[in-house]
């Protein structure tokens, strides 16, 4: 009978995955890098397959690590599911979250809130910023869970749900009659604006960048300021924002898929009891009336 696969070296390997790093990853395992070099030896010569490729400092998987990593986070899952079954202690313990600032105004005190009251023993350490920023601070260790708004292209984003994208004015405002047409919008690597961007250039409408941040409070203080007109996810509508029907000369613009992604560790216990209460909160919202969303 075959021995089966150390979940340890599994860890170890992921962590290496995640962050393109032995020396980071031996700190995310608190284990020597030494350690996690005989793991990752062990590992291949298991397999009989290189699993990565180092090259001066920078560590990439090969194909055949490419096709462990999704199965090892697969087996780690099921182990985290599996000690959650057979325990009986409370949870507890810290989270670090990152979540988009298109929803901390109107969505994140109301889902944290509900989640503190059912679990007062896990401190969620909350970071709002773009998902740009979200998936690089991933990357680097600063996070155990982060929600991000591109969708599931990126590894093991889990997509929970699709929300439709208009465009927004400020009601009674005259920036939607400006020629060219005033935009208030995100920075250049902002995958809704080059989605917006492309939209008004297949169509021919004459626009100029009128204001630009990396803050989605700022873009919405300039839309509702009258500034400019911009374009928000359903959930991230506020009080005083017209939705600018699809009549109005304005493109329609692409679906914002809204995902989780977990650090290869934040399986099982209190990352399981947080995302799965985000994946229920926000999956359940309802979807706002088109003519009523903004009022």
């Amino acid at each position: 009978m075959t021995a089966p696969l150390d979940l340890d070296q599994l860890q170890s390997f992921c962590a290496i995955a995640d962050c393109g790093s032995f020396t980071e990853a031996a700190r995310r395992v608190n284990k020597t890098q030494s350690a996690v070099s005989m793991q990752i030896k062990r590992l291949e010569e298991r397999l009989g397959q290189t699993l990565l490729t180092r090259d001066g400092r920078s560590v990439t998987l090969t194909l055949h690590g490419e096709a462990l990593y999704s199965r090892a986070r697969k087996m780690l899952r099921t182990n985290a599911e599996i000690l959650d079954h057979f325990s009986d202690g409370d949870l507890a313990g810290s989270i670090r979250f990152g979540v988009p600032d298109d929803y901390a105004v109107r969505l994140l005190p109301v889902i944290l809130s509900s989640f503190q009251r059912t679990h007062p023993r896990i401190a969620v350490d909350v970071s709002c910023m773009a998902s740009e920023e979200l998936l690089l601070g991933m990357r680097a260790g600063r996070y155990d869970l982060i929600v991000f708004t591109q969708g599931t292209e990126q590894n093991f984003g889990e997509l929970f749900r699709t929300e439709r994208m208009f465009w927004v004015a400020s009601h009674g405002g005259r920036a939607l009659a400006s020629e060219p047409l005033a935009i208030a919008c995100g920075p250049n690597c902002c995958i809704w604006r080059k989605d917006a961007m492309e939209q008004l250039d297949r169509t021919g409408k004459d626009y100029r960048i009128a204001y630009t941040s990396s803050n989605a409070t700022a873009i919405s203080s300039a839309v509702l300021s009258d500034l400019a007109v911009g374009f928000l996810p359903e959930s991230a509508l506020q009080p005083g924002m017209r939705v600018i029907s699809d009549e109005q000369s304005l493109p329609r613009l692409a679906d914002a898929q809204i995902a989780l992604m977990r650090a290869s560790h934040a399986y099982g216990g209190i990352y399981d009891a947080l995302a799965n209460h985000i994946v229920q909160s926000m999956g359940n919202l309802p979807a706002p009336r088109q003519a009523e969303a903004a009022e």
